[in-house]
């Protein structure tokens, strides 16, 4: 079995309601964030790809639209803007546009977090 990724990267703000470190996450703040999908299957015989990236590729490319340079609080169906909530949201759009999907990460390399969704 093989896995096949795409890493990409948007620009976007945020607010977050929370405990710890509450009171910079409830301004208007951005990020750069950098997320990954992952393709897993077998080579074709008539092409040796899982999958072409170029499929991938497009696909991410159509799902940066929605959220590169966007206050993430007002994407729809996104929900509250956490980094586990942006992984289902790049999930639940792929899923049905990438054959074999079965990761998506999603990362703040800035200040080291990172989550990964693998259903």
């Amino acid at each position: 079995m093989y896995e096949i990724s795409q890493r990409f990267f948007f620009d976007a703000a945020h607010t977050l309601r929370r405990e710890i470190e509450a009171e910079g996450s409830k301004r208007v703040h951005g990020h750069t964030y950098y997320a990954e999908v992952a393709v897993r299957g077998e080579p074709k015989g008539e092409t040796g790809m899982v999958l072409d990236l170029g499929h991938v590729r497009r696909e991410v490319n159509a799902l940066r639209e929605k959220l590169d340079h966007h206050f993430l609080d007002e994407v729809p169906g996104l929900g509250i803007p956490t980094l586990e909530n942006l992984c289902a949201f790049i999930w639940q759009e792929l899923k049905p546009k990438i054959p074999g999907l079965a990761a998506v990460m999603v990362e703040r390399q800035a200040i080291g977090d990172k989550c990964i969704y693998r259903p």
